[in-house]
């Protein structure tokens, strides 16, 4: 009952979320107004009946965000970040319980939307490159398929860079911090050159491992280099029209998160030999030399592997040209060329993971990945305002091509007794050298046709608007898995699918501050094959209908909040089975993964609650608050051919954030101060485990001192840091090895805290 009376009161999703005012700008008096282009227009967030959170880029800067892997601490309300596997170079993106679990496959795809100005992102591969100097990002929850197509079952999540505004200026960044961590960053605007503005962006981000390797010269855990450079140009060369080019490229050089042995023969069974043939029921014993620690991070492993540094590579070109003939109209035009090169050097494991400890036997499974992709979209709208109708329609063209290959050689060896360990050859591990484990192809082409109208009625002074919109969308997608375990294969699939998206909104101007709306949305995600597959199964689309009741207000301009509450029914909701063992087809041990359609209807039902309240000129809160359920129903277990519960991912029931910032305006500078606070219950990490992960609670601050005068320009000095309390948790468990050996996990990121100066000129 008390949860019911939670779940009421807690109505929906707020937007306050922090000072959206600019690091140079003083505080004002009232909460700042919020823009937001959710419906491919600017509007102001409080107007626009879709639960949305904004995180502008003042709010980056205090929470020192420097990829999308830093908001995995959960300080965005609704929004789910985590690495696939341990490995920093594909992330698991969620929203609202649509968390896609294996979505790095060629012939997979997310559950939610990543954008950039506009241009979707296909793959999660590269999505934890370097940040480039963002305006703001907007993260759009339930479905958004009617404008934003499909794959965005969940929500969207919309990045916004800042464009060139043809003033001279200059702003960089110097860092450094615990761990070896160093950041650098150049951002500088041209003037305005026979009417072409321009802007550069260049970052750098490096970080040394938090758990070493003890094999000399070998890559530790939890280790980046980011590298960034984004050039931009907007041509207006009449007051109707606008061109923008921009071109961005980024490396990421990066190693997974350590993956800890966390207990050592739960199941109690008795324990054998180090070499021979086990009696049936039992399990090998364990070396001496390895840890169990299923409490603390580990600083050092104890067992030194070969391992280098995983790369991911993008690359991307966008036009983008809006011509306003009249003012009821404007056309726009997105095209998009994309790219993405990601190879994977993951040995996270060490004899954590199978196989098991065995005299003179190999251990420690190196994964040895690779991804190249290339995408071009074309998009064309025409939005625009006639008389009491405010409209969107557009026309949509998506392309890729996505190939990848895997391998897994064992780089260790056991002596006869296990009490040591050599490092094998490792020609095995080159380019050209690897025992495929894999190998496959996949292409998808989309067209789409889309549509919306907002209509305000001639009655009750206007107070009551209706949308109305619809997206219809044509799928067309192969590929082939033509290796598995370095045999020569040639399976293939084909889909072609079609959905109708609608959309319908009635919204209520209660007052002029206070805003009601009733929404119906649906989205769905294209269907595939799993390429960690034997035998190429493919699996259909899911399909998402959620129904949604919001509340916006704002009370004295000082006081905002926001709720919602929804519900959301998913059909065929795709679910991943692993089995690792031996394979009689391949004749080797391997861990294979089925992604099936379970049957009948996932329930996943909500509420979420921001608010934001400005006390005085100098201090601001925010707090929110999501609750989440899920049940997805039971499903067979294609190995086992029985019926067995199976669960969302990354989900927590409750999520509670609250933050502060403060700012006093000096004589000769500006202090600043920010921290919050953000908990979560456990979760489950995997599909067909109810094993979870461990709940959090972690603690972000920054101090600064802003708008110290300098010749032609300010300076600010800032110390920040993030998990100031150090907290330490399991953000991914995982029990395969149950039976064998034990569980396995990773912990989160150690704290992390540095100092940072800045001018801008």
């Amino acid at each position: 009952m008390k949860k019911t009376i939670l779940l009421g009161l807690a109505v929906l999703t707020l937007v306050g979320f922090a000072n959206s005012a600019e690091a140079e700008t003083p505080a004002s008096k009232v909460l700042d107004e919020i823009v937001v282009t959710a419906t491919k227009k600017e509007s102001n967030l409080q107007k626009t009946p879709i639960a949305i959170t904004v995180v502008n880029s003042k709010t980056l800067e205090d929470r020192h965000i420097q990829s999308l892997l830093d908001l995995a601490d959960g300080s965005v309300p609704g929004l789910r970040i985590a690495t696939f596997e341990a490995r920093q170079t594909a992330l698991t993106i969620g929203i609202r319980g649509i968390v896609p679990l294996d979505a790095n496959q060629p012939a997979r795809e997310q559950g939610v939307g990543v954008y950039i100005d506009g241009v979707y992102l296909g793959r999660q591969h590269g999505l934890n490159a370097a940040l480039l100097d963002l305006e703001r990002l907007e993260v759009l929850k339930g479905p958004q398929g009617t404008l934003f197509g499909r794959n965005t079952e969940g929500g969207a999540l919309s990045m916004i860079t800042k464009k060139p505004t043809g003033e001279l200026a200059l702003r960089t960044n110097v860092g450094i911090g615990n761990y070896g961590s160093r950041e650098a960053g150049l951002h500088f605007d041209a003037p305005n050159i026979f009417g072409i503005k321009t802007k550069l962006d260049v970052v750098t981000q490096y970080q040394d491992a938090t758990t070493k390797n003890p094999l000399a010269d070998q890559t530790g855990w939890n280790y980046y280099d980011r590298k960034g450079l984004r050039f931009a140009a907007r041509w207006q060369p009449t007051n109707s029209i606008t061109a923008d080019y921009s071109f961005d490229i980024g490396k990421d050089s990066n190693s997974p998160f350590y993956s800890q042995l966390l207990n050592y023969n739960p199941l109690g069974l008795p324990i054998g030999s180090f070499s021979g043939t086990l009696p049936s029921g039992y399990i090998r014993p364990l070396p001496a030399i390895v840890q169990v620690n299923g409490t603390t991070r580990m600083e050092v492993a104890d067992i030194g592997v070969p391992q280098q540094p995983s790369v991911d590579k993008t690359s991307g070109h966008a036009f983008n040209v809006s011509w306003k003939p009249a003012s009821q109209i404007e056309l726009r035009s997105i095209t998009s060329w994309r790219s993405v090169d990601s190879t994977q050097w993951d040995n996270s494991g060490g004899a954590h993971r199978l196989p098991v400890a065995v005299g003179n036997g190999v251990f420690s499974r190196y994964s040895l990945a690779d991804l190249w992709q290339n995408q071009f979209s074309q998009e064309v709208q025409a939005v625009g305002k006639l008389a009491r109708v405010d409209y969107v329609a557009g026309i949509y063209y998506f392309n890729e091509h996505v190939s990848d290959d895997a391998a897994t050689p064992s780089t260790n060896t056991w002596n006869a007794n296990a009490t040591a360990y050599t490092i094998n050859d490792t020609t095995n591990q080159q380019p050209g050298h690897r025992l495929i484990d894999r190998a496959s192809s996949a292409d998808s082409k989309s067209i789409a046709t889309f549509g919306q109208v907002k209509y305000t009625p001639r009655i009750l002074n206007d107070i009551i608007h209706i949308t109305l919109g619809g997206r219809y969308t044509k799928d067309d997608r192969s590929g082939r898995l033509y290796v598995v375990s370095g045999i020569s294969t040639n399976w293939t699939y084909t889909q072609k699918t079609d959905r109708f998206n609608p959309l319908a909104i009635v919204a209520v101007d209660i007052t002029k501050d206070i805003n009601f709306y009733a929404k119906y949305a649906s989205g769905y995600r294209s269907g595939g094959a799993s390429s960690r597959s034997i035998t190429y199964r493919s699996f259909g689309p899911e399909d998402n209908k959620a129904y949604e009741l919001g509340l916006k207000s704002e009370f004295f301009n000082i006081i905002r909040v926001n709720a919602a509450v929804y519900t959301m029914d998913r059909i065929g909701s795709q679910i991943d089975f692993s089995n690792v063992g031996f394979d009689t087809v391949t004749k080797t041990t391997r861990n294979t993964i089925e992604t099936i359609n379970a049957p009948g209807i996932t329930k996943i039902r909500g509420a979420e609650l921001e608010a934001t309240a400005k006390i005085t000129r100098e201090l601001q809160f925010s707090t929110s608050y999501t609750y989440t359920y899920t049940h997805v129903p039971a499903t067979i277990n294609p190995f086992t051919n029985k019926i067995q519960p199976v669960f969302i991912v990354f989900t927590p029931k409750n999520v509670w954030n609250v933050s502060a910032d403060y700012s006093l305006i000096l004589k000769s500078a500006t202090l600043t101060s920010h921290i919050d606070v953000n908990a979560a219950d456990a979760t489950q990490t995997f599909d067909q485990f109810d094993t979870t992960n461990d709940k959090s609670v972690i603690v972000n601050g920054r101090v600064a001192i802003t708008h110290i005068k300098v010749k032609n320009g300010s300076l600010s000095v800032s110390l920040w840091a993030r998990n100031l309390l150090n907290s330490v948790y399991v953000y991914r468990r995982d029990p395969s090895n149950g039976s064998t050996l034990g569980y396995y996990g990773n912990f989160n990121t150690p704290r992390m805290f540095g100092l940072q100066t800045a001018f801008n000129f």
